[in-house]
């Protein structure tokens, strides 16, 4: 698991800044109803961004950190995995999400991430989209690179890129077919995450000619952005930056 359900993104929100959020019910291609919650900036053209929650789906971390790109210029919608299995109903800290992410596959997260993309590429086809991801969905934002989204990047933060989950590929395993620029940020003391897969990513994204960059903070656990984690708050800015500038570089 990652953040406490009471956590926040480890990103002072910027004062005055305007922008509009909803929530919304996204509808997959295979009918599916899914939770969502979108910040809007208002910037035509600018790059959207899906937000990909951990294990536990949607919840609060998820809708701040896609207030604060908002303030920043970007469009986003932070998605929800378990819309097949646990409905539109509302969840609190208790939500017994394990049964859940077991029954969760590649092909659902993949055709709710697309979801998302209709939205944000509503009246602008040919919008720059950004995908990034925490653990769970920081693998999974990864394997958005070959789901023929038409994605300019994808991000993750601590994601498994060997070790993939039943009914997910591993990233190291289909990097050959990844259609766009990748960034991995990733905990040096993160021991569900050792150094060796990072390098058999690097290794395997590089064989493959893609545009990459995975960052590994020396000392930082498994979930360091969190605001609430002090002495990983300089990891954590760095992380914030580099998201930004992978942004700026590749939308």
């Amino acid at each position: 698991m990652c953040f406490d359900h009471d956590a926040h993104p480890p990103i002072e929100p910027i004062s005055g800044a305007a922008f509009a959020t909803e929530r919304l019910v996204l509808t997959s291609a295979d009918g599916t109803d899914s939770l969502a919650y979108a910040a809007g900036a208002g910037q035509p053209g600018s790059p959207g961004i899906v937000v990909m929650p951990d294990v536990r789906g949607l919840f609060a971390f998820y809708e701040e950190l896609a207030d604060r790109f908002a303030e920043r210029g970007f469009d986003a919608v932070a998605i929800d995995y378990f819309g097949r299995t646990a409905g539109l109903d509302d969840r609190d800290a208790d939500f017994d999400f394990w049964p859940h992410v077991e029954k969760a596959t590649q092909a659902g997260v993949t055709a709710d991430v697309a979801a998302a993309i209709q939205h944000l590429r509503s009246g602008d086809a040919d919008r720059p989209i950004f995908t990034i991801g925490f653990c769970f969905g920081g693998s999974s934002s990864w394997l958005q690179a070959v789901a023929g989204h038409g994605l300019s990047g994808v991000i993750g933060f601590y994601g498994r890129p060997v070790a993939g989950r039943p009914e997910f590929s591993a990233p190291a395993d289909v990097a050959g077919d990844f259609e766009c620029a990748v960034l991995g940020l990733m905990g040096g003391a993160d021991e569900s995450i050792p150094q060796t897969d990072i390098a058999a990513f690097d290794d395997a994204l590089t064989a493959a000619g893609v545009s990459h960059e995975l960052h590994t903070y020396d000392g930082a656990p498994h979930s360091f952005f969190d605001r609430s984690a002090d002495e990983h708050a300089e990891a954590s800015a760095d992380a914030w930056e580099r998201v930004l500038k992978f942004i700026e570089a590749y939308g």
